[in-house]
């Protein structure tokens, strides 16, 4: 009997010690929260010695974290944001334009977001996406299991505009950047027990230059101490816009900062900062060369603050060279998280530096490339696009050519280059066979705007920039607007119609075809918005100004596989003009 009970003892406590085993708690793997303005400037922070204005949130980031302090990316947006999400130069991801189906990065590169889903990570990117629209370009195809903003390149109101969710159209709620911050608290409280991967691609102070009053009454009437050089043209209410903007940006980052605290994750939470290329204006650049667009420093460098307390050390600066390509690499070594892509990573895994390990450093080149123009860094200096030479360790203005007391140093460059050009730059508007999606099977909605279709006849863009556009003029029968579609899968799909219409001109009707299957619905119901954007602009936009769109239900059509040409036309117009249009949307239907 005793015997017995020793056994069933012993088994019990086997049974016992396996259990507690498995209960042991494990460690979270560390938040990440990405931060990434869009047109700020590497000057355009106090923290960068700017007293025009005051950004102690983003200052934070820097005095409790790391900064390097030659960090840089491409001079416009849709490249550098390609690069952060893959680690690759953009120029081999189909990335070539910022508009127009050049924006998109290829279906099979793999994302950061990717990789963090794998790794069991919960992951949403809430702004601007600027990288494709239609899935599976779209963030939700990317590995992002939320996203709210828009997938355009700007956007032209920042107050409750339409926005997405997920592919399902919505009104935005108040100023855009307050809102996305909004969308960030949220879910970091729905997933603070978890691992998160928060992206926060703010919109601004990309323009139209719109900012909360009480952000733009603090710096409208401000003496500005730090000014452009004085050979550039500034135009200084731009400047007091920007800065404006930034301020909000910094307001918002106190929001997400204060939230990691409150919840006791600081310790537990990498958190970056950085922009997505130079001032879209001259303003205060630190007497760098160049702005938004250019590839000399001045339009390429950004600030760059990573903070992970207790882990990364306080203060820490860093002069080692990095750019956007790094990010991804360095983010998984900061993890231990091995990774595997389906091409490989351009960028370096620069996670020693940052904790204090061993690190063996090289003399690496950085290329910076756009609209044809290449310049290339290494750790001490700058080959322009005219090959002009720069120690910018001493020379951060690029004021002093030193090419021709280098030549053997200016032809290791000019080598660099070349081999950087013909290696990567594979993909351009001539070649760039890629047909806008529909039908992608993982997808319920596909939206296919103005900015995408191509106008037939007296039909008009509302601007010369499409990204945010409608088309307008729409006159006559023989008009039409077109594009060029790729349907991944068979399917139906109801189609909605936004548009716009004034009473007098009610009564067309029109068509939507695709090969042999075709829909029609009559514009029965008067929607007739004014333009948006002008009451809230500080400064004269470029952009187009945009309206409210009222959705029309033009039925289910059914799509058959393949490439094509998808139209939509006016079979009958009884008055003057057919109406204005923003966009298509496509729902998936059984």
């Amino acid at each position: 009997m005793a015997k017995n009970l020793l056994v069933i003892f012993i088994i019990i406590l086997n049974l016992s010690c396996g259990k507690s085993s498995r209960n042991e708690p494990t460690v979270k793997k560390p938040n990440i929260i990405l931060f990434l303005a869009d047109d700020q400037g590497w000057g355009d922070l106090s923290s960068s010695g700017n007293n025009n204005l005051s950004t102690p949130n983003i200052d934070a980031l820097k005095t409790n974290g790391a900064t390097f302090n030659n960090f840089y990316v491409q001079p416009v947006c849709s490249p550098t944001r390609a690069e952060i999400l893959t680690g690759r130069y953009f120029t081999r991801t189909g990335v070539y334009e910022t508009s127009s189906g050049g924006e998109r990065i290829n279906m099979n590169e793999t994302t950061i977001a990717e990789i963090l889903k794998k790794a069991d990570y919960h992951t949403a990117a809430f702004g601007k996406w600027h990288n494709g629209m239609q899935p599976p370009y779209h963030p939700n195809s990317k590995g992002f299991d939320e996203y709210y903003g828009f997938a355009s390149g700007h956007w032209g109101n920042y107050f409750s505009p339409m926005l997405e969710h997920n592919g399902a159209l919505v009104k935005g709620n108040g100023f855009l950047v307050d809102d996305l911050t909004d969308k960030g608290l949220e879910f970091i409280e729905n997933n603070k027990a978890e691992p998160f991967f928060l992206y926060l691609p703010y919109n601004t102070p990309h323009s139209p230059m719109q900012v909360p009053d009480e952000f733009w009454n603090k710096m409208k009437n401000k003496s500005l101490n730090f000014l452009s050089d004085a050979n550039d043209d500034e135009d200084l209410q731009f400047t007091k816009a920007a800065l404006a903007m930034v301020e909000n940006i910094d307001y918002n980052v106190g929001r997400i900062t204060d939230k990691i605290e409150k919840l006791n994750l600081e310790d537990n939470t990498i958190i970056i900062y950085l922009s997505d290329n130079g001032p879209n204006a001259y303003r205060w650049n630190g007497n760098m060369n160049g702005k938004k667009g250019s590839v000399d420093e001045g339009g390429v460098r950004t600030p760059f603050y990573i903070q992970w307390t207790k882990h990364i050390p306080k203060g820490l600066e860093l002069n080692e060279i990095a750019g956007g390509i790094d990010i991804l690499p360095t983010l998984c070594g900061l993890l231990s998280i091995p990774y595997s892509t389906e091409f490989p990573v351009d960028g370096e895994d620069l996670s020693a530096l940052l904790l204090g390990n061993k690190f063996e450093s090289r003399d690496r080149f950085l290329f910076n490339h756009w609209n044809g123009k290449t310049s290339v860094r290494s750790q001490k200096y700058r080959l322009d696009d005219e090959n002009r030479l720069y120690d910018i360790t001493v020379d951060r203005a690029q004021k002093n050519d030193i090419s021709n007391e280098n030549p053997n140093l200016v032809n290791k460059f000019l080598e660099a280059k070349r081999k950087w050009e013909n290696e990567t730059i594979t993909t351009n508007k001539q070649n760039d066979d890629r047909a806008f999606t529909l039908g992608y099977p993982k997808a319920i909605y596909t939206q296919l705007p103005a900015r995408d279709g191509e106008a037939h006849g007296t039909i008009e863009r509302s601007n010369r920039w499409p990204n945010d556009s409608f088309f307008t003029n729409w006159n006559s029968v023989n008009d039409s607007i077109t594009w060029n579609v790729d349907v991944l899968e068979e399917g139906n799909f109801q189609v909605e119609m936004y548009y716009t219409c004034p009473p007098k001109d009610l009564g067309s009707v029109v068509e939507l075809s695709f090969g042999d299957s075709k829909i029609t619905a009559k514009i029965i119901e008067a929607f007739d918005s004014h333009l948006i954007g002008k009451e809230h602009d500080r400064v004269l936009r470029m952009e187009s100004y945009v309206k409210e769109f009222k959705p029309l239900n033009l039925g289910i059509i059914t799509l058959p596989k393949g490439k094509g040409t998808l139209t939509l036309k006016a079979l009958e117009m009884p008055n003057k003009a057919v109406a204005d249009f923003r966009l298509l949307q496509f729902k998936k239907v059984d």
